[in-house]
């Protein structure tokens, strides 16, 4: 999974403020893993293989000159067993969301449910953590 992750930051990236829904279509990535190499990852290693790829993207946003606000974002998709990433160029504030998602600096939130490592799951259904990197103007 850790290579998935890193793979991300190397994939074609399309930044379209015009087309939000090519952006989404190109840029989403689902990433899965079974319950075994669940077992066998940490939030932090799986945190710190986001964190790189924020970076590359970052980088790669620099390079091409992208004048907009760029976001990259982590949630975890429960109910299909995946994290999901993105890239769109919109602000960490307006992430293209229907439901209730609340912007967190802090991956653990969005990584220890996927990996099992949740000390205290929650009944109750609250607004989806989201970890969200500004990686283009701000």
């Amino acid at each position: 999974m850790l290579t998935w992750i890193a793979e991300v930051a190397e994939e074609p990236l399309v930044l379209d403020a015009a087309d939000r829904s090519g952006e989404l279509a190109a840029n989403t990535w689902r990433l899965g893993a079974s319950n075994e190499d669940r077992r066998a990852l940490t939030v932090g290693a799986v945190a710190a293989a986001f964190e790189r790829t924020a970076d590359g993207i970052a980088a790669r946003v620099a390079s091409a000159g992208f004048a907009g606000p760029v976001t990259f974002y982590v949630w975890h998709d429960a109910q299909a067993g995946q994290l999901r990433c993105s890239t769109g160029s919109v602000a960490p504030d307006r992430l293209p969301f229907r439901g209730a998602h609340v912007p967190v600096g802090e991956l653990a939130p969005v990584l220890a449910p996927f990996l099992g490592e949740d000390p205290e799951p929650t009944a109750e259904a609250g607004p989806l953590p989201v970890w969200v990197r500004a990686v283009g103007r701000r």
